[in-house]
């Protein structure tokens, strides 16, 4: 059980490091998280500086990193910074590094297995990679995971495709380890034979993703289906406008480090807020009548 993990900014808009610690040590000692990814989606990563990315590596190592894995996203759509960046990122302290497929350029198949290839070759921490086609405009092929599987250092994906099929035959042909990335998929990844998950939900409901993956390894399914079930208003919540926004604003109201957003994210609005907490209540998120 990982989460996507937010990063907290002050009201000026500076990266708030006491408050990452403070949000890192809550999600793993109260909501029962085996680790974090930082500076990715999520963390608002594409509007943070190379400096900002270290500097919260590092912060979060210090506060979890005796407890709790801490895998650093250094993905670009320029391989020669995402190397930089996982060398930052591994002197830091990070446990593993996780690379989006480049954006924007939309190289072709081959490209992908040279760049994270490249990326892999740069440090000695395990990489996973991460294919979001929605967001990056290409999709990682399964014949292409095979071949960029092969490297010893690429230990795993993150599977944000929305393709079950494809899912299927990635896990049929390879033996490396599988994370949803879709909050929506989790039970059906994980009854596929996915390792786990790396949520944004998991902010607020870790602890019962991680339960819904321990009644699936166990071969519980009743009790999986039962949780997940009752998470559909969460995962349909947070999702109604750009997941960080949302993200933030039930993080707020917990009274949970977050801050603002950095354009051209924009805070949640009064309709949009009060929609989410209704969705959190239905969905028995603590603080808005779920368990303490």
């Amino acid at each position: 059980m990982l989460t996507a993990m937010i990063t907290p900014f002050h009201s000026d808009g500076s990266q708030d490091l006491d408050g990452a610690q403070e949000l890192a040590t809550y999600l793993v000692d109260e909501l029962q998280h085996d680790g974090l990814v930082v500076n990715g989606t999520t963390g608002e990563s594409a509007t943070k500086t190379d400096a900002e990315d270290r500097d919260l590596v590092a912060a979060v190592v210090e506060a979890v990193g005796d407890r709790a894995w801490v895998v650093a996203g250094v993905g670009t759509n320029d391989t020669a910074h995402s190397i930089t960046s996982a060398r930052a990122a591994e002197g830091a302290g990070a446990h593993g590094l996780m690379a989006v497929a480049p954006y924007y350029n939309r190289p072709p198949q081959t490209g992908l297995v040279a760049h994270f290839h490249a990326i892999a070759d740069a440090t000695e921490l395990p990489l996973l990679t991460y294919d979001i086609p929605k967001r990056t405009g290409v999709a990682i092929e399964t014949e292409t995971l095979v071949r960029i599987a092969e490297h010893p250092r690429v230990v795993a994906n993150k599977d944000a495709k929305g393709d079950l099929d494809a899912t299927q035959w990635a896990l049929a042909r390879t033996d490396i380890g599988w994370y949803c990335g879709d909050d929506i998929l989790n039970l059906p990844m994980l009854t596929l034979g996915a390792s786990g998950m790396i949520s944004v939900v998991g902010h607020v409901v870790g602890d019962r993703l991680k339960q819904m993956a321990q009644a699936v390894a166990a071969g519980d399914l009743a009790t999986a289906r039962a949780i997940n079930t009752e998470l559909l208003p969460v995962y349909t919540g947070m999702f109604r406008t750009q997941g960080v926004i949302l993200t933030k604003a039930a993080l707020r109201m917990q009274g949970l480090p977050s801050g603002p957003l950095r354009l051209p994210l924009v805070e949640a609005t009064e309709e949009q807020q009060d929609h989410l907490r209704v969705d959190l209540a239905a969905g028995g998120v603590r603080g808005f009548g779920g368990a303490a």
